[in-house]
């Protein structure tokens, strides 16, 4: 099988975030001690990825430039490219097509925080599994009006994505974590634009579940999937990482751990990154996970 290749759309205008986003990415701005682009990185990172492309907006991405760089301090490489308007989740695909050079990839949006126990192992079966189709990953939540919504049949198959449904006959939601075959560029590349003029990924979704190759994972309970496009819930995400983090002692979303546990920077390398970062606690943490092994 083709390496699998990462996608982090960091894209948009962020405009439910205003003023806090008039002059910043979104996903530059904090969750709780990290930047928020920090946690989708570290999700694909946990799922084995380590070639990732990240698609922002001309102005923003120099700002991501100066914050990730080029990746390899973390044993990955990270490459950036342009979305000059936000025209889409799915426009992503057609963006990367080049950058894929027809491998299979993992799309996940750039505010959406994942976590939780088995996370890591259920990303990377879904990362080394072949063939042709595509797998989402779905979460039972209390507002699915606000999702898209799939609706699985009596064998466990989905057999409907609903966007935003008025009357839900599941709660179970779509989130913003995709993994697809080698073929997701050319199916988004087909893709009429919706009313509101975006390539819908909803739309890029049902191309697979029409062919009867769309699977799903299902993060049941002791998993947390949050996303951080309003205030409130940007709110609610740094409480849940701060009250994490506090209560076991761990970070989450740490690109330098998750490297380190990964295999792909030593002890020596991990010291290194921990050095700058001293003064804030973070770097502290960083030096602990090297005395601990």
């Amino acid at each position: 099988m083709s390496e699998r290749l990462g996608i982090v759309l960091a894209g948009g205008a962020g405009t439910r975030l205003h003023p806090a986003t008039l002059a910043t990415s979104k996903q530059l701005l904090p969750v709780y001690d990290k930047p928020m682009v920090y946690y989708p990185l570290t999700t694909l990172m946990l799922a084995g990825i380590r070639r990732i492309l990240l698609i922002s907006t001309p102005v923003d991405l120099p700002g991501f430039r100066r914050l990730l760089g080029d990746g390899r301090g973390w044993g990955i490489e990270i490459t950036y490219a342009e979305q000059p308007k936000p025209d889409g989740i799915a426009q992503s695909l057609v963006i990367a097509e080049r950058f894929l050079e027809g491998r299979p990839s993992a799309l996940i949006l750039g505010d959406n925080l994942f976590h939780g126990e088995g996370l890591s192992r259920r990303l990377q079966a879904a990362s080394v599994a072949s063939g042709p189709g595509a797998t989402v990953f779905a979460y039972t939540v209390s507002d699915p009006e606000r999702y898209g919504v799939l609706e699985i049949g009596a064998d466990g198959r989905p057999t409907a994505i609903i966007e935003k449904p008025t009357a839900p006959r599941s709660d179970l939601a779509v989130t913003g974590l995709y993994f697809y075959d080698s073929d997701a560029p050319r199916r988004a590349r087909t893709l009429k634009p919706s009313a509101r003029g975006e390539l819908e990924i909803t739309d890029l979704n049902r191309t697979y579940l029409a062919d009867g190759t769309l699977k799903v994972e299902t993060l049941r309970r002791g998993n947390a999937w949050l996303d951080t496009g309003t205030q409130d819930s940007l709110l609610d995400a740094s409480n849940f990482i701060a009250a994490v983090e506090r209560r076991q002692g761990l970070k989450i979303g740490c690109p330098e751990e998750v490297a380190w546990r990964q295999g792909w920077i030593d002890d020596a390398a991990l010291a290194r990154l921990a050095e700058p970062l001293r003064k804030s606690g973070y770097g502290e943490y960083l030096l602990r996970l090297v005395g601990r092994r």
